[in-house]
């Protein structure tokens, strides 16, 4: 039982956008810009850009996990980052894969406090012991889970370039 796995197909993806995009719709709010959080949410802010309209996608790109269960101790942003002024007074809808601990979420929704008109947050996958409840959550699990995009090994290794 322990190794039960949330299993995402691409096909189940495409159906988690459409439902996403249609709570966004409901609810009213129409952000300005997608801000996807790389790499996780970038499939789904392109997603969600289609479905909403929106042709204002940018991402940043914050690291936390290192591997299966391994991260590190708190989410770090990495460069570059969109510029604040470049934000200000807008509406805007983040977006990644999974609220797993939250931290990754709390630290771009901190990134955005008072540059943004409104912030509001979309993912995939919520997990119960997130810090942040996202507004928008396609499933909510406490299981691992395999995305399509991550189930299989790279086709490459590039942590000697990282290594380096």
């Amino acid at each position: 039982m322990a190794d039960e796995r949330e299993i995402l197909t691409y096909d189940l993806f495409g159906t988690a956008v459409r439902d996403i995009a249609q709570q966004v719709v409901a609810s009213g709010y129409e952000p300005d810009m997608v801000l996807a959080i790389a790499r996780g949410g970038l499939g789904l802010a392109m997603g969600l850009g289609y479905a909403l309209d929106v042709k204002n996608l940018s991402a940043v790109n914050v690291e936390f996990y290192t591997g299966v269960d391994q991260r590190l101790d708190v989410p770090i942003m990495l460069p570059p980052t969109p510029a604040a002024v470049d934000l200000s007074g807008l509406k805007v809808l983040i977006t990644d894969d999974v609220a797993d601990s939250g931290r990754t979420l709390e630290i771009v929704q901190e990134f955005c406090a008072g540059h943004v008109l409104e912030a509001r947050t979309a993912v995939v996958y919520e997990k119960p012991w997130s810090v942040v409840k996202p507004d928008y959550v396609w499933r909510r699990t406490d299981r691992w889970i395999n995305f399509p995009w991550s189930t299989e090994p790279p086709l490459v290794n590039r942590s000697h370039v990282r290594d380096a």
